[in-house]
C-alpha cells in the first residue's frame, strides 16, 4: 500500500524566526513561513567550513534554532521540543516556569506533557506536570505556544487515570475522558498535538526489543481509535494526532484506515531515538515516515539516552551521577545501566573529546542532523541544564563533520543499540 496516493508530501523543514508559529486557520493565525533566499549560500558556506574542520568541531558563532512542518500539520515547530516529565517530581512549580521562560525565550515554541506525567508515574503524582504548565500557560499567549500532550495507551496498573476503569484502553471513552481532564489540568481549551503514548494492543517497549508472539492480545481496531479522535477534532478540542511508542505496523494501518474510512490521518511518531538507541526506527521507521511515503514527522524523545549520554553516570561516585534520575529511582531506565550501554557511551565520549567536543554537544547534533528528525524531545531539571542542551544545538557544526559521522558509525558497528537487556 502506498501512502502517497493520497496525501501529498510536505516540505520536511521550513527555516524562519522563532517570531511564527505556523498556527491553522481554525485557531489565531501565526505568520507565514517560508523558506530562506540564502540557503543555497548559507549551504555553500556550511560545506567550505566543514572541508577547514580538523580536530574542533564548533563553528565559532551561535545560529539560530530551525523551525519544521510537522507531517502534514500546518504545525512548525522548533527542532527542540521542551520535555516537561519532570515537572511535579524532581522540579517544583517555580523551577518548572524558570524552566519553560526560558525555553521559549530561546525560540522553542512546543512543550510535550502527557496525562500520566511526572514520570515515574504514581497516583499521588499524576497530574501535577500539566497543572504546572496549566499554570505557566495563564501568562502566555496561547497561540505562540503548541502544546502537545499524551493519552495513556492499554494498562492494567494505571487505571486510577480514570474514574471507573479497572484496565485502560484506548478507547472512545477512555480517549473523551483523558482529553477532558487534560483540558482542565492545562487550563485550555484546545490540545495542538494529542498522542497515543504506547499502543492499545501488545508491543515490545520501554527497553524490549523483540516482539513476543505469545503477548498477542485483542486491541481497540485502528478506525475505532480515529474515529474517536475524529469526535474530538470536530470538536474543536484537538487539531492534529499522533502516535508514540509505535511501530511499522502500527503507522501503517492507522495511515490505512485513515484513508479508507475517511478519518484523521496521523502526523507525528514519538518515539525514542539517540546514539544508543537507533535501530528500531532506522531499519523501516525511516521509509514508512518519509515525505514521499507517509510523512509522519518523528519526535525524538531521550537524545540523550534517559541522561546516560550526558556523561554523568561514567564516574558512579560523582555527585550529578547520585542526583541523577537513574540512581533517584532504582529500576527506571535500567537499560541504560544494566546494558553494555555504558561501554558504548565511553566510546562515544572518546569520540567527542577527539573532535573538541563536550558528549551533550556530540550526541544531540547527532540526533538534530538525522535527515528524518522533525524534534528532539529535551529534558532538563535546571535552567543551566536547559541552556547546554540548547547550546549544543546552537554553536556545534551543522551538519557535523564527515569525520565526526564517520567515527560515531565506527563506534555504532561495534555497539549496535547496546541498551538491551
Amino acid at each position: 500500500m502506498s501512502c502517497s496516493t493520497s496525501y501529498a508530501p510536505l516540505p520536511s523543514f521550513i527555516s524562519s524566526t522563532a517570531a511564527g508559529r505556523g498556527l491553522s486557520p481554525r485557531f489565531p493565525a501565526g505568520r507565514r513561513f517560508s523558506s530562506s533566499p540564502n540557503a543555497g549560500k548559507n549551504s555553500a558556506l556550511s560545506k567550505q567550513r566543514r572541508r577547514c574542520v580538523t580536530v574542533n568541531a564548533k563553528s565559532g558563532r551561535k545560529t539560530a534554532l530551525e523551525y519544521r512542518k510537522l507531517g502534514d500539520s500546518d504545525l512548525v515547530i522548533s527542532e527542540i521540543t521542551l520535555g516537561t516529565m519532570t515537572f511535579g517530581q524532581q522540579n517544583t512549580e517555580s523551577e518548572a516556569h524558570d524552566i519553560l521562560n526560558y525555553a521559549f525565550e530561546q525560540g522553542i515554541n512546543i512543550l510535550d506533557t502527557a496525562e500520566a506525567y511526572p514520570i515515574p508515574m504514581s497516583k499521588e503524582t499524576q497530574g501535577r506536570t500539566d497543572r504546572y504548565i496549566g499554570s505557566w500557560l495563564k501568562s502566555q499567549p496561547r497561540d505562540k505556544v503548541i502544546v502537545a500532550t499524551k493519552v495513556a495507551g492499554y494498562s492494567e496498573r494505571s487505571s486510577y487515570l480514570r474514574d471507573n476503569a479497572k484496565v485502560l484502553r484506548v478507547d472512545a471513552a477512555n480517549i473523551k475522558e483523558s482529553v477532558e481532564k487534560s483540558l482542565q489540568r492545562l487550563g485550555t481549551d484546545y490540545i495542538d498535538l494529542l498522542q497515543i503514548h504506547w499502543p492499545d494492543r501488545y508491543v515490545a517497549l520501554f527497553g524490549e526489543f523483540f516482539y513476543d508472539p505469545s503477548k498477542w492480545r485483542p486491541s481497540v481496531p485502528f478506525d475505532e481509535q480515529l474515529l474517536a479522535f475524529k469526535e474530538l477534532i470536530d470538536e474543536g478540542k484537538v487539531r492534529y494526532i499522533g502516535v508514540s511508542n509505535e511501530t511499522s505496523y502500527g503507522v501503517m494501518e492507522f495511515i490505512h484506515a485513515a484513508k479508507v474510512k475517511g478519518l484523521p490521518k496521523i502526523v507525528s511518531i514519538q518515539n525514542s531515538y539517540s546514539l544508543l538507541v537507533r535501530c528500531k526506527f532506522e531499519v523501516d521507521l525511516v521509509e514508512v515516515c518519509h515525505p514521499n511515503n507517509c510523512n509522519i514527522g518523528l519526535l525524538a524523545y531521550s537524545p540523550l539516552g534517559g541522561g546516560a549520554l550526558s556523561g554523568k553516570y561514567l564516574d558512579i561516585d560523582s555527585e550529578a551521577a547520585r542526583k541523577g534520575r537513574l540512581n533517584l529511582f532504582p529500576g527506571y531506565m535500567e537499560r541504560y545501566n544494566k546494558s553494555i550501554a555504558r561501554e558504548a557511551t565511553i566510546e562515544y565520549a572518546g569520540v567527542a573529546k577527539k573532535h573538541g567536543l563536550t558528549l551533550v554537544e556530540l550526541a544531540l547534533a547527532f540526533a538534530r542532523d538525522r535527515p528524518f528528525m522533525t524534534s528532539s524531545i529535551i529534558g532538563a531539571t535546571s535552567v543551566d541544564q536547559l541552556k547546554e542542551d540548547i547550546d549544543a544545538f546552537l554553536n556545534v557544526e551543522r551538519p557535523l563533520p564527515a569525520e565526526i559521522m564517520a567515527d560515531i558509525e565506527t563506534v555504532f558497528k561495534r555497539y549496535k543499540d547496546p541498551a538491551i537487556l
